[in-house]
């Protein structure tokens, strides 16, 4: 079936490029207008732009365009739609497989902000442990919980914005907006899977708009969808040579790279809105809840430490469950003179004939284990306002609450330090994280007339009161007990993700108010400028003031030459400032654990930890638009300087004499703890790119034909870090990890019934340091890993009929392209290079079938 849906869809054409209107959080947007006029509420606290008007850069996508493909994820959905926007499949990477880290224009997630109806959107609780280099530490928001059915229009602003909206907007801003409907609906199905077979996707959504009295409306959406995981997994070397000598139930493979699965994701949302003949009303918000459940590493039973050795994999850990002074137990070798494995049968001889107080996990894991690791998330917000009228001022007054909670799972994994006294079913709860997000806001704006200006000056004038707080539940019990065996080297805490101790847990949080400024002018009918400064305050670590300025000239009718200049900063955020956390990660060819403390923690303070400070940014655009008739065309450049960025420190080293301080000193979870990391401001960048926007529409083809091409070059530069913070290798990664350019051309048309999408996506060429290998070549002996650049094609074809069904079939990479295979996929058992750009499944084809009433 698979090859008979590739061939057929090879024939088609295909891409989208329509767009909508926008919502209206700020004042009364300019009337609906042709697709080339369709305005957005970014890039101007004061009036709504077009793309084709706008002194800044700003994508525009229709609800239609967004939902139209295969991906039913919004992480997915944008990285296709917006070439400056990467998004990989995470797998194997602790609480990034549950809440993916997506970069736009190259920086990490959290210095991008997400806007609904032109509200902030509270950010997730999940933070970055493991983000191959670039995102590490990162603490985004998580756009995975809005279904796309209930989107109108998502703008993207591509520049700095933190003098306009504050906090996190170094990069840009992404805005959802939501549908506004008083009567009809749609309801829909959808599912689909990978060429390989696996991976299936089912998906159902609704929609309905109902009248809120005679003026009003109320939007009601909801979406459940469910994904099975994946595998592009080979076997493990040291799993092949543990099965060659006799070890039984070791998994064929006994590791497994691919999506995690995903169950019961449920997404509800709704939009309200109520006119009067004075004010306006709108109330709208979220709840999303998921369960995500995913693979973990391989821990090998002829080598794992703190579990199976502790001497590389010479001899077998063994503990006397009477204690440590009760005498030591016999030895039993795993490996010869010569280095290679006994036979299993022989060294099960020995640990059968072990005294009934010697334990072993040998006995009760004899094929080792792999651990699966997920969690069940949950995210809900509520947005209320009212806006409207006073004299010659427009008024906004809102309030908001947001919450992201995630609450961990490991199971088929052991605390060592425990011994035979496992819980049942090896199923440990570690705790969990909540983020919770309060804003106040109060916007105002008026138009001021003037003898000096071709129209009025338009002021916006601003304040905002906003309460952050980050919440770490401690663990069960099993998951952070330090069991009896833990002086004997066995490893103490869940193994793979320890629980939240107790002595860590709490709720940190943070409170700001800030107070913005903007003005705009059109000086002529061919000039304008504009200017932006923002007030922030916080309780934390003090005050920061930002500026921006945009100017445009128009040349003639046809082109335009823009830029803007802007400063801007990040806050570190209450979790980053507390999270403390022990992970197991991959250090080139054998498992490690890593503890994750905050800076304030006494053993992060030993190794140089310092108090947090914000991130400050630079950023500069200079660009051109030009329009004819059905023809636009926008290039634009821009460089961001960022300073003091934060992310998690390279591991340091934990001495046995330190660690043992450290115990003493009441730290008793430094007993196994033999590396550790924190964040820090340790590293300058200067982000550098082009991005280039075109569109065409024509009556090409007996119908409506509308080409697009749209592609970005981006190059990220460390001008400065600290050698004792990170190591070339990670600066390595910071500059390279992401393709350079990437881009689409896309061809959608359009003919009565109808339609047809065909899109071509390019990814340029991208490093990855194979499981972190710590080093940036072959010949240093490390496993670096260069993804060559890659064309992949979607395709799309269907029907809308006046009866308002619908249904369309297409395929997601439809010649199933892939990434080179992985030369050294034995040392963990995956098949491809896991941070492809484009991801490792491979093709995806799928079917939808629709109602709109």
């Amino acid at each position: 079936m698979a090859s008979a849906v590739h061939v057929a869809l090879a024939a088609t054409l295909l891409a989208t490029s329509s767009v909508a209107l926008a919502q209206d959080s700020t004042p009364p947007a300019a009337p609906e207008a042709s697709t080339l006029d369709t305005v957005s509420v970014l890039g101007s606290r004061t009036k709504p732009r077009t793309v084709s008007s706008s002194a800044v850069p700003i994508d525009i996508i229709s609800g239609d365009e967004f939902r139209n493909q295969g991906a039913t994820d919004a992480l997915d959905q944008l990285r296709v739609l917006v070439p400056s926007f990467n998004v990989s499949t995470i797998p194997i990477d602790d609480a990034a497989s549950l809440v993916r880290p997506a970069n736009l224009r190259g920086l990490p997630p959290d210095n991008t902000l997400l806007l609904v109806n032109g509200k902030r959107f509270h950010r997730a609780a999940v933070i970055t442990f493991l983000g191959h280099g670039l995102s590490d530490g990162a603490q985004g928001p998580d756009l995975s919980v809005f279904p796309s059915l209930a989107l109108e229009q998502v703008d993207v602003l591509r520049d700095g914005a933190a003098a306009q909206y504050g906090s996190d907007a170094i990069a840009g801003v992404i805005n959802f907006g939501l549908k506004k409907l008083r009567e009809g609906g749609s309801a829909e199905v959808f599912t689909g899977k990978y060429y390989e077979g696996d991976g299936l996707t089912t998906q159902y959504s609704a929609q309905i708009g109902l009248p809120l009295t005679a003026r009003g409306f109320a939007t009601l959406t909801a979406e459940w969808r469910k994904a099975d995981d994946t595998s592009r997994s080979v076997q493990r070397d040291d799993a092949a040579a543990a099965i060659a000598a006799g070890y039984p139930g070791v998994g064929q493979p006994a590791q497994v790279w691919g999506s995690p699965q995903v169950d019961n994701d449920l997404k509800l949302v709704a939009n309200l809105g109520l006119t009067t003949d004075a004010v306006d009303f709108y109330l709208f918000g979220n709840y999303a809840k998921r369960d995500v459940d995913g693979g973990f590493y391989f821990r090998d039973p002829t080598a794992r430490s703190g579990v199976y050795s502790n001497d590389g994999g010479d001899s077998l850990l063994v503990g006397n469950l009477n204690g440590a002074g009760a005498g030591a137990c016999p030895g039993i070798a795993l490996r010869d003179g010569a280095g290679n494995l006994l036979p299993y049968s022989s060294v099960s001889g020995a640990v059968a004939a072990l005294p009934s107080n010697c334990y072993t996990f040998l006995s009760s894991l004899p094929g080792g284990f792999t651990p699966r690791f997920g969690g069940s998330l949950e995210d809900m917000s509520l947005v209320a306002g009212a806006k409207g009228l006073w004299g010659d001022w427009y008024w906004d007054v809102s309030g908001s609450w947001g919450r992201n909670d995630i609450d961990f799972i490991i199971y088929n994994t052991v605390n060592a330090s425990l011994g035979p006294d496992q819980p049942e079913g090896l199923r440990f709860h570690p705790g969990g994280n909540t983020q919770t997000e309060k804003n106040l806001n109060i916007d105002v704006s008026r138009d001021i007339a003037t003898s000096f200006t071709s129209q009025p000056l338009r002021l916006a004038l601003g304040a905002e009161w906003r309460e952050e707080s980050f919440k770490i539940s401690p663990g069960d019990g099993p998951s952070t007990a330090i069991g009896p065996l833990t002086s004997q080297g066995f490893a103490l805490g869940s193994n793979g993700f320890n629980g939240f101790s107790s002595r860590t847990a709490g709720t940190f949080d943070r409170r700001n108010w800030a107070a913005y400024a903007d003005l705009e002018a059109q000086l002529t009918e061919r000039v304008l400028l504009a200017g932006a400064v923002r007030y922030e305050d916080y309780d934390s670590f003090g005050s920061t003031t930002t500026g921006k300025l945009t100017a445009r000239f128009d040349v003639n009718e046809e082109f335009a030459v823009r830029g803007a200049f802007n400063t801007g900063f990040r806050a570190p955020t209450p979790g980053q400032a507390n999270i403390s956390q022990i992970s197991t990660v991959f250090g080139g060819t054998a498992l490690e654990d890593i503890a994750t403390l905050p800076p304030t923690n006494a053993i992060a303070q030993l190794k140089g930890a310092q108090p947090l400070t914000p991130e400050k940014s630079r950023n500069a655009s200079l660009g051109a638009v030009w329009t004819h008739g059905d023809w636009l065309v926008t290039l634009d450049g821009y460089q961001i300087k960022v300073k003091d960025r934060i992310a998690l420190s390279t591991s340091f080293v934990v001495t046995p004499e330190e660690r043992a301080a450290l115990v003493l000193g009441g730290n008793p979870e430094a007993a196994s703890i033999s590396q550790v990391t924190y964040f820090g401001n340790a590293f300058d960048t200067t982000t550098t790119g082009v991005d280039l926007v075109t569109s065409y529409k024509s009556n090409h083809f007996g119908g409506t034909t509308t080409y697009s091409l749209a592609a970005n070059w981006n190059r990220t530069e460390v001008d400065r870090y600290d050698t004792d913070f990170i190591d070339a290798a990670r600066v390595y990664k910071l500059e390279k990890s992401l393709p350079r350019t990437k881009g689409y051309f896309s061809i959608h048309h359009q003919r009565k019934v109808f339609h047809a999408n065909l899109r071509l996506n390019y990814y340029g060429s991208w490093y990855e340091d194979h499981l972190d290998s710590g080093v940036i070549s072959a010949a240093d002996g490390g496993l670096p890993i260069y993804g060559g650049s890659a064309l992949i094609v979607d395709a799309d074809v269907g029907w809308t009929f006046d009866s308002g069904l619908y249904v369309s079939v297409g395929a997601q990479n439809l010649f199933d392209r892939v990434p080179s295979k992985n030369p050294w996929s034995g040392v963990a058992g995956a098949e491809y290079p896991v941070h492809s750009p484009y991801g490792f499944n491979g093709g995806f084809y799928y079917a939808r079938v629709g109602w709109k009433f």
